[in-house]
This record gives C-alpha cells, structure tokens and sequence, in this order.
C-alpha cells in the first residue's frame, strides 16, 4: 500500500507554481514519500519493505513512525533499528543510511506476527512531521529565486521472482543469488567473499535497491589475492544463508567455491555466478525458519547454465534432510540440473532438469525415462520444480534468455513417495546426504534461485520466467 508523507520545513516555498515576491527569508516545502508494501504472508507472520523518499531539504538522521490497528508486531528489522510500545513503531535509521539528499531513498524491511488480518497502516510520521507525500505548502513568502522543482524518483524495479511469487499467494521463504536483488525492495548483502591473503571477509551488496551486485567491491576486496564465497546471503528475511558445508557425512569435506571462477552481466552490469566444482556445496539447517516440511506444498526455482555440467551426484538446490544423512524416500525435494541418468532409458546427453526426491533423480512420475523430458544446454538456464506434498509434482525449464517454460512433467509423484517426509534444510551443489564421497561430485553454476510456501500457480511461474529473461543475462 502506498501512503504519502511531510519532511522537516525550511528553504524554497512555492504554491501551486505560483511565487511571491517580499524580502523576508524563503522557506521550502518540505515532504517525503514512505511506499509500504507486504512482500510476504505465511500463517501468524508476514514480510514488509518500507521505502522511504525525500522531498524536502537534505536531512541527516531520520526516525519513522507508524500504528499498526490489528495487533501486528515487528519481530525482526533490517536497515535500521526498531521500536515498538503497543501499536506505535518507530525504525530509526542505520548508520549507513542516516543522510538522505533531496530526491534521496532508503529502504528497510522487516518479518512481523499477525494474529489474523494484517492492514497496512494507514499513516506515517517522518521526524515527526506528518506525512502525504508531497511537498507542503507553507506560509507565502517573497523571493526572487526561483524554487526547484519538486524531485521525482523512479520507481523500484517491477517483476523480480520474489515479489512475483508473493503476488501470487506463494511467497518466499529462502531467495538466494550472488548476481542480482531478488525483491525489487531488497538493499541488503547477497554473499560473503573471505580473501585468501589475510582470512579478512567482505560482504558483497547490491549497487541500488533492487538492483545487480556490487561487482566493483569484490574486485577491489580481492584483488592481488584469491577469495571464495563463503555465505549466500538469504535475501527474504529469515535467516535461510546458506554456508558452504565442510566436514560432514561419510568422510567428504566440502569447500567454498572460487569467487572469481565466472564474471556475466545482468542488465549490463558485471556479476559473478556461484561456480561449483567437485568438493564445493553449500548448505542450511533451515527447518526452524519456513521451510515446508512434511507433506506441505512448496515450488521452487533456479537460474543455472548448460555449459558448465557433469553426471556427478548431485547438483541439487532445494530442500533437503537436517541429519545430513539419505533419510529415505520423500525426504528430499529439490531440483537436480546435470547429465546423470539415474534410471537409465535417458534419450540423449542431457543436461536435464529432474526431481531429486531422495533415492533417485526422477525425470518425471517414475523410474522410466519421462518421453518429454528435453535438454537445456544454453548457456543460462531456468529450471523450476513444484510439489504438492501428497499426489502431484511438476518440473519445467526453459532458455533463462528468452522463451516461455516447457513443461516436462506434471502428474502423480512416483509411487512410495506420497505423502512426502520434507525435512526442511536447504541443499546447494550436492545431494542430501551431504558431504558423503559420492554425493560432492557435481559440477554447475548457480546465479540466482528461490523457495517458496506453497504450491505456484502456472501463471506466477510464467510471469518469474518472462522477468528472468527481461533481467537481461549475458
């Protein structure tokens, strides 16, 4: 929802374009803009981004305020601190983003409880000026200058998976990507870097607001020595990073991936991909923080490349088993991307976008080889997986380039996997049982991906495709 705001006052006044004319001191209108948005729901909580736009005088130090009117809280807040006494909230800014210049913006986001309905608010104080998103209009004052006009702002970018996925019913509990902001509000950091020469770690962020990874900083961080990616920052807010896996399972030992293995653009801007070889994974206990388990609905999706693929077990991204351990069938639900034919029949060398459901890569509702399962070899690739939990799975691809998805499956699970037994972590660039010697062999990039609650419907899914292909990956 979007409500509208006042600034401080001071400098320039102007009323309806018309101005007067005296000697006394000129004053401005002050005014900002906060544009409230629920990015996420789930039962007894949801997610919001808040951004805020100056219209005014450029301050230095902002605190806004709010009343929720249906019991809502704020459990958790990023971009700045919070507090909050029955229904009044007040988000003070970080120390990052305390100046904001005229036309300047800022966004914080936050995870709240809600016990029932959940309206947005309908008011908003900005330094404790109340808000309508204009500049105001003050008393009439002369001057001989001439005032500026009113700053206008872009609006945030439209169409990113994760806002896509929230508009339709399905949000994002996990949204992962070292190439590009996930929801168009996000400002936060999307992975770690640790430089080789010192141990010293980095945080790499966006360059704007919903917009391509800082690539600059990374390079000037690394250069003159190596570094690897050691967290995928989890961009909706719950916690879901994903950490690369080390020693685990029956002896393997898992290892970071290089950060400098494979530089792309997105929208023209110069990104780096997660480039996995044999020994990196990634992974997060993640069941304690929305994760479907059990036999509750989810989908998922990843960005990957056909170029970049081998038949080793398993390049996996989605839910897995918290034991770490191959615990049975069901306990897995994840997209596997690879040239492994599991249960042979395959026609062709693949890379092929299959189900890893635990004991056994499944191409379609079987173990025989699914007839309309096609190769993806492009250099970007989308792939997407969805299941309901009790009787019916879907897989599809496409050209993450362009294109609309093809649908490789969508039908019954195979037998002995219904109801599904999710476990809730989160796999990436190995199998369930994690770091076992046969379970680290896989070879894939990764660039960006995200789970959701739910079951998306055929529409949403089309409408992340089409937003993949318009982010522009080369």
């Amino acid at each position: 929802m979007r409500t509208r705001a006042l600034l401080l006052a001071v400098a320039l006044a102007f009323t309806a374009g018309v101005i007067a004319t005296t000697t006394a001191p000129a004053q401005a209108a002050a005014g900002c803009r906060a544009d409230y948005a629920v990015t996420s729901s789930w039962p007894g909580g949801f997610g919001a981004s808040v951004t805020v736009t100056n219209l005014g005088d450029p301050i230095n130090g902002w605190q806004l305020s709010w009343s929720f009117t249906a019991g809502q809280t704020v459990t958790q807040l990023w971009n700045g601190t919070v507090s909050q006494s029955g229904a009044q909230v007040t988000v003070t800014n970080a120390s990052y983003n305390a100046s904001l210049t005229t036309g300047g913006t800022t966004a914080f986001g936050f995870n709240g409880a809600s016990t029932g309905s959940n309206p947005a608010p309908s008011a908003f104080t900005l330094n404790g000026v109340a808000c309508t998103g204009a500049p105001a209009t003050p008393t009439p004052t002369t001057s001989s200058a001439t005032p500026a006009p009113t700053p206008t702002t872009s609006p945030p970018p439209a169409g990113l998976p994760c806002d896509l996925y929230a508009a339709g019913g399905t949000p994002c509990v996990a949204a992962h990507s070292t190439t590009r902001a996930l929801f168009a509000a996000y400002t936060g950091a999307l992975y770690q870097v640790r430089r080789s020469s010192d141990n010293a770690t980095r945080d790499i962020g966006v360059v704007s607001r919903g917009g391509p990874a800082d690539a600059a900083t990374q390079d000037s961080f690394c250069g003159g020595t190596s570094c690897v990616i050691t967290v995928i920052y989890d961009q909706s807010g719950r916690g879901n990073n994903l950490g690369y896996q080390g020693p685990g399972g029956v002896g393997g030992a898992d290892t970071a991936a290089g950060a400098t293995r494979e530089t792309v653009t997105v929208g023209g801007s110069k990104v780096y991909s997660l480039y996995i070889n044999p020994g990196n994974s990634y992974w997060r206990n993640g069941s304690a923080t929305g994760i479907p388990t059990g036999s509750a609905p989810e989908g998922m999706y990843m960005v990957t490349s056909g170029t970049h693929v081998n038949s080793g077990c398993c390049f996996d991204y989605g839910n897995s088993e918290t034991t770490r351990r191959a615990d049975g069938a069901g306990a897995m639900d994840a997209i596997y991307f690879g040239t492994s034919c599991w249960f042979g029949g395959c026609s062709g060398s693949g890379p092929w976008v299959q189900a890893d459901l635990e004991y056994g890569l499944y191409p379609g509702g079987s173990s025989s080889w699914n007839p309309n399962q096609r190769a993806f070899s492009s250099k970007f690739v989308t792939a997407m997986l969805k299941n309901n939990g009790t009787s019916r799975f879907a897989i599809k691809g496409s050209n993450a380039q362009s294109g609309s998805l093809a649908t490789l499956w969508d039908g019954s699970l195979p037998r002995g996997y219904s109801p599904m037994r999710k476990q809730g972590a989160i796999i990436l660039g190995s199998g369930g049982d994690c770091c076992a010697t046969n379970t680290n062999l896989s070879t894939g990039t990764f660039y960006e991906g995200a789970m959701v609650s739910g079951y998306p419907s055929d529409a949403t899914e089309n409408a992340v495709q089409a937003g993949i292909v318009t982010a522009g990956y080369r």
